[in-house]
């Protein structure tokens, strides 16, 4: 068996269009939540949402390429491109059949999708645009990063809601672990703030409705009613150790442990006694042969919705027992939104920079408390802490559980 580490990392959030910015604003407690701009909220029942801010694809793609592209392939890309930077690989001296890609996104390209059913239905639907399937589709943006870069191994997409990018990195890992590749870029990616996206989930009455940005997405907080949609991508490569030390890479962290498997109870509404996450989180630390109370961080999927919160506080109460009140559980959602697809891929990034810096992130705008989520959130400001270990959980529709282990570099 290889052993994983994280080499570098990309990211394009609604609180930073790269790694350095996003990072900043973690620390900062910087909160990416506004008015919806993208489109007219007017008679709309949710007008608040996490929007990446100041994104020129025309400035940092080609324009004509960026034109071919819906905005979550854009987002990809972009991430993409300084992940594969920030680790200093590079293509010429590695053998690229060996370095592959698993890009993941939750819904693909739903702007797109909107736009040419527009289209079609005044004008023919043999008339929407060439590339609206390639546009389109979800895998696109894997596909789309493999050729800019040139990766011929794996190419692959995950789809599981909420959990796809959480699955796409432990995938990656698995498949280095495994020895079928030596570099992987994983990630994911999500723009889904469009009027149909927008409007899905607020018929399914998931999302916030209030209009005040500070007490939008509260996670464990007790008067949370719903997430904060957000969008964006964040992408890691993922390379055999020796490979990395081979050539002299810094690491970020190291992958130990991965869990993955299904609550098979409901389509939208996890078990409400959390046993699903809990397992989830078990087979990580059981990959990864730790023990629960050496365990300092949780990135919560906390996504300020009443069942998951609670749920998740039952899961992490489950697996570490009395180490639960003694470890740091925050979600970062309070910061970003929920970017769906996306979210575990940014939380994956949070979670490998809070064990390269010794720094856990707050948990913002907390304020009420609520006893049947009583662990430590780290509200409202983050604080400088050794983390050895870190567990970042992704919790998606249809009952998906993903939870990825990760370790400090051995210095």
């Amino acid at each position: 068996m290889k052993r994983v580490v994280i080499t570098g990392m990309g990211a394009v959030t609604p609180i930073g269009n790269n790694l350095q910015q996003f990072w900043e604003g973690i620390q900062k407690g910087k909160n990416g939540i506004d008015t919806i701009t993208c489109f007219d909220t007017k008679d709309r029942k949710v007008t608040l949402a996490a929007e990446v801010k100041d994104f020129k694809p025309e400035e940092i793609l080609d324009k004509r390429e960026a034109r071919r592209m819906d905005r979550f392939t854009q987002f990809a890309l972009v991430a993409a491109r300084e992940a594969f930077a920030h680790s200093r690989l590079n293509t010429a001296d590695e053998d690229v059949s060996r370095m592959g890609v698993i890009i993941s996104s939750g819904i693909g390209g739903l702007k797109t999708i909107e736009e040419e059913e527009k289209k079609g239905s005044l004008k023919g639907y043999d008339r929407v645009s060439p590339f609206f399937i390639p546009m389109a589709i979800s895998n696109m943006a894997a596909g789309t990063v493999a050729i800019d870069l040139g990766l011929k191994g794996m190419c692959s997409s995950v789809v599981t809601a909420c959990a796809s990018g959480t699955n796409a990195i432990g995938d990656g890992f698995r498949y280095i672990k495994h020895g079928y590749a030596q570099v992987m870029l994983c990630g994911g990616c999500e723009a889904s703030i469009t009027p149909l996206g927008m409007g899905g989930f607020t018929s399914l009455q998931a999302l916030n409705t209030g209009t005040d940005k500070n007490r939008a997405s509260i996670p464990f907080d007790k008067e949370r009613s719903g997430f904060v949609m957000g969008e964006g991508a964040g992408v890691l490569v993922l390379e055999e150790y020796e490979h990395a030390k081979k050539r002299g890479a810094k690491i970020y962290a190291e992958i130990v442990g991965y869990g993955a498997n299904c609550d098979a109870h409901h389509m939208t509404a996890p078990l409400e006694d959390g046993t699903g996450a809990a397992a989830c989180m078990e087979l990580a630390l059981q990959e990864g042969g730790v023990k629960p109370h050496e365990v300092t961080y949780i990135n919560a999927h906390g996504t300020s919705t009443p069942l998951n919160d609670k749920g998740e506080t039952k899961a992490i109460k489950a697996v570490f027992k009395d180490h639960a009140y003694e470890l740091a559980v925050s979600s970062t959602k309070s910061m970003t939104g929920h970017l769906l697809g996306a979210s575990g891929a940014i939380e994956g990034i949070i979670t490998a920079m809070s064990i390269y810096e010794d720094f856990i992130p707050p948990t913002i705008n907390y304020q009420v408390k609520d006893e049947e989520c009583d662990l430590d959130i780290v509200p409202n400001e983050g604080r400088k802490q050794r983390v050895s270990y870190g567990l970042s959980n992704s919790l998606g529709f249809g009952g998906h559980n993903a939870s990825i282990l990760l370790k400090k570099a051995e210095e």
